[in-house]
């Protein structure tokens, strides 16, 4: 059975040695109070619930799945997963980034993400209950009526009732332009609120469970004679059960569970297919601007995707570490090295090492990277600069697609090449590895598939403004690039880094200026553009790391020296993936397109 020991003492170094979070969350009136010591406990006793609590539940939960009874509509989650919750609920963990008007604790949203980095690493399909009912809390929030937040929002901080997102129908996807689902004014012709919906989505995580006493439903539909297309789409929330005016659980909605997807992995989560057969729903918002407020919830799932990967990638990683100290089979080509055993630890062999080092680097690359967008998220929520908020949004939107597809495409890298370590036992499923490998397929499809991820930053967050937010980010790196330019012990990080920079601008202009002929250029080059600049991050980041470390290797701490390998072994080995990528960007439309479809 796997184990997972929560990622504490890298998880400080980023908050408190790398982006030094106490001084910038102190400029924000909301946490001028927060201290180091404060998300240190919260981080540690975090750590402890997700190790002792749900991670043991992991791998049972996977095995046991969850089942529904026809009849009532009712689903029941995997043995102990209920519990589990009601200890979370009973623990205060729903509150920890939430308004304290609605009675949360009001902390920084990188301290959530921390705990929710390591949930997600203990028990991913646990951890999507709570996970999405956060995003509810989130799009609620931003752009509910004030009767809809008394209403809902208590309870979604308490975590005594769940949420989800509902917007997948059979027939569209990403294409949300195309759903069906229908809202009628209850009171017809009177638009006083409330409304009668009717049609199914499908693929709705934590749809329908037994964890909690309600479950909220964002539901994307249309009214009557609403515009074609995504402009005519309006945002309603549905619950299970109608709450009544005192707050008490009401009658039962028409909202149900028709049936649970059959699927690769996330087998502790209830994928349900929802029927809306009349059941009543209040609009969020303005008419017909339904989108607007879902991507709130949206943003903050692809956020939460890159995290459930970056979870994987991190307890893989530490189980195929364990697996190959342990595991002995052949002798080293260079001679024996654990001369009292019949054979070596598979640890000493390179490509092993090159296996578990990949894991290890896109964890701590992908650690550094998810904090310091949470960070920069604290700062467009809680600045009273107007300045500061707005490019602090900027960023955090340039930098969301490469967070939700940069890392689950590396969780995927990463859970694969754990397997790989264990050999055979790899794809067995005691010992836990297969399931991280198939819970991490997901991560690269839902949200928004990757390539949805790469066409958003290439065409949306780059070229739709000339490049303008990433070249504000380019000015970080280059700044940083020019302040280490004469150190010598630098100069492995920063000429690569400095590098792909150059490579990265060269690389947007060209891709541009084809785009002005044949927009379909954008959508041939995006994927490896995204993958190109989500290693540009990496670099700035590991070469921060990089000079940290360098000036406490001499500390006697082995956390400081194995952070400098780490990195060396990040810009030697992974980084030069750019190479082939930008020549395959370059390669444009012409060798995808010039085949006739009949020919396929």
């Amino acid at each position: 059975m796997p184990q997972y020991n929560p990622p504490l003492r890298d998880m400080k170094f980023v908050m408190h040695e790398l982006l030094n979070v106490v001084d910038e969350l102190k400029m924000l009136p909301a946490h001028a109070d927060i201290d180091a010591d404060t998300i240190n406990a919260v981080l540690e006793e975090g750590g402890k619930f997700a190790a002792e609590v749900i991670a043991p539940l992991n791998l049972s939960g996977d095995a046991e799945g969850c089942s529904l009874d026809k009849s009532t509509h009712e689903v029941t989650t995997p043995k102990g997963f209920k519990q589990a919750y009601k200890q979370y609920v009973e623990g205060g963990w729903p509150a920890l980034g939430c308004d304290p008007e609605y009675g949360g604790q009001g902390l920084p949203v990188i301290v959530n993400q921390g705990f929710y980095e390591m949930l997600n690493g203990a028990n991913q399909a646990w951890t999507m209950y709570p996970g999405l009912s956060h995003g509810a809390y989130e799009a609620l929030h931003a752009h509910g009526t004030p009767e809809q937040k008394s209403t809902y929002l208590p309870k979604l901080t308490s975590g005594e009732w769940t949420g989800t997102m509902c917007l997948t129908e059979p027939h569209c996807g990403t294409d949300l332009g195309l759903l069906r689902t229908k809202a009628i004014p209850v009171n017809e012709g009177q638009a006083d609120g409330q409304y009668k919906i009717t049609g199914q989505k499908i693929f709705i995580s934590a749809g329908e469970h037994d964890m909690a006493d309600n479950i909220i439903h964002l539901v994307l539909a249309r009214l009557p004679e609403a515009p074609e297309g995504s402009k005519g789409i309006s945002l309603f929330v549905v619950p299970k059960f109608k709450v009544n005016a005192d707050g008490s659980l009401g009658e039962r909605n028409p909202v149900y569970c028709g049936g649970l997807e059959h699927k690769m992995g996330i087998h502790g989560n209830a994928t349900a297919q929802i029927v809306l057969d009349g059941a009543v729903g209040t609009l969020v918002g303005q008419p017909n601007k339904g989108l607007a407020a879902m991507f709130v919830m949206m943003n903050a799932a692809r956020l939460g995707v890159g995290n459930q990967s970056l979870g994987l990638t991190e307890v893989a990683y530490q189980n195929a570490v364990a697996y190959a100290k342990d595991r002995i089979q052949m002798r080293a080509l260079s001679g024996p090295k654990a001369l009292d055993k019949p054979a070596d630890p598979i640890i000493v062999h390179p490509d092993v090492r090159k296996m578990l080092l990949t894991a290890r680097a896109y964890a701590e690359g992908g650690r550094a990277l998810n904090t310091y967008v949470g960070l920069q998220l604290d700062k467009a929520l809680s600045s009273d600069d107007e300045d500061e908020r707005k490019e602090c949004e900027a960023e955090v939107a340039l930098l969301t697609p490469i967070i939700k597809a940069f890392i689950t495409d590396n969780g995927w890298i990463a859970t694969s090449h754990c397997l790989q370590v264990f050999g055979g036992h790899g794809f067995i499923h005691e010992w836990g590895m297969e399931q991280f490998v198939r819970d991490a397929r997901i991560n690269m499809i839902y949200e928004g598939t990757n390539t949805i991820q790469s066409l958003d930053l290439l065409g949306r967050k780059i070229l739709s403004n000339n490049g303008a937010t990433l070249k504000k980010f380019g000015k970080k790196i280059a700044t940083f690039v020019e302040e280490e330019g004469t150190n010598e012990a630098m100069q492995e990080f920063i000429n690569p880094l400095a590098d792909i920079g150059d490579k990265v601008t060269k690389l947007t202009t060209e891709i541009g200026m084809k785009a002005f002929g044949n927009p379909d250029e954008v959508g041939a080059a995006a994927v490896d553009y995204l993958r190109v600049v989500g290693h540009l991050t990496f670099a700035y980041f590991f070469a921060r790391m990089a000079k940290i470390a360098l000036e406490k290797k001499d500390s006697g701490d082995p956390f400081y020296t194995a952070k400098l390998s780490t990195a060396r072994f990040y810009f030697a080995k992974l980084l030069p993936e750019t190479a082939s990528l930008i020549r395959t960007a370059r390669a444009g439309l012409n060798p995808l397109m010039e085949m006739d479809e009949a020919l396929f």
